[in-house]
């Protein structure tokens, strides 16, 4: 559900955007690459936790 209303807020923004005739402040794939490290460093964070506690222990 959560992905259904970021996809139909993103699409409004979207249609807003075009309407008002502005460019997306950022490029998508430049927007997607930023994202993209965001989630992985997120995972790495509870990962390395776990790392460095098995070399402690």
């Amino acid at each position: 559900m959560n992905y259904l209303i970021s996809l139909a807020i993103g699409l409004f923004v979207g249609v807003i955007y075009g309407a008002l005739d502005l460019r997306s402040p950022a490029p998508p794939a430049i927007a997607l690459v930023g994202l993209m490290g965001m989630l992985f460093g997120e995972q790495l964070w509870p990962m390395g936790r776990q790392l460095v506690g098995g070399w402690l222990s």
